[in-house]
């Protein structure tokens, strides 16, 4: 019933009760507690993959042209064809991965000159910071840094883990 699930997203619960109480004869109650499974199995039909859809609908085109070749209609194979060809890009040459041993590592030279980015150098960078550095460290001297020492936590005591001592 998994399967046919996926082959049936547009199914109804309904359906797949009627569908597994024909097709195994087992009771209702069964097959619900099937769906809850087969649901489960299923995160959500409605949020199917890309491939998926894909597959869909090469299968819708595919059954368009066979029924329209069984009514000799040609206009309309012929469109089914070009649909078919065009989603499926066959007149496009598949893409040739690149070998990863041919692959060259793009040279990197490490620069403290903002100008390669296209930023304006600021002009003795050094002082700038040494004079904000100061500003900021003068405003922060009301700030009392305070020692601290380690807690003394004697975890054995607090979390027994001897189960047999009769407690």
């Amino acid at each position: 019933m998994y399967l046919w699930s996926t082959a049936n997203p547009e199914a109804k619960d309904r359906q797949f009760i009627e569908t597994a109480v024909g097709r195994y004869g087992i009771s209702r109650v069964t097959a619900y507690a099937d769906l809850a499974v087969v649901k489960t199995l299923l995160p959500t039909i409605g949020t199917s993959t890309r491939d998926y859809h894909r597959w869909r609908y090469n299968e819708m085109i595919i059954e368009t042209y066979q029924m329209a070749k069984k009514r000799k209609d040609t206009k309309t194979m012929e469109r089914a064809a070009s649909s078919y060809a065009k989603y499926n890009r066959i007149d496009v040459e598949d893409e040739i991965a690149v070998p990863y041993d041919v692959i060259v590592v793009q040279p990197f030279t490490a620069t403290s000159d903002p100008s390669v980015l296209g930023i304006k150098p600021i002009p003795n960078i050094q002082d700038k910071i040494q004079a904000m550095l100061k500003k900021y460290r003068a405003e922060s001297m009301d700030i009392e840094d305070v020692e601290f020492e380690e807690a003394d936590l004697e975890l054995d005591s607090l979390f027994d883990n001897n189960p047999d001592n009769g407690e």
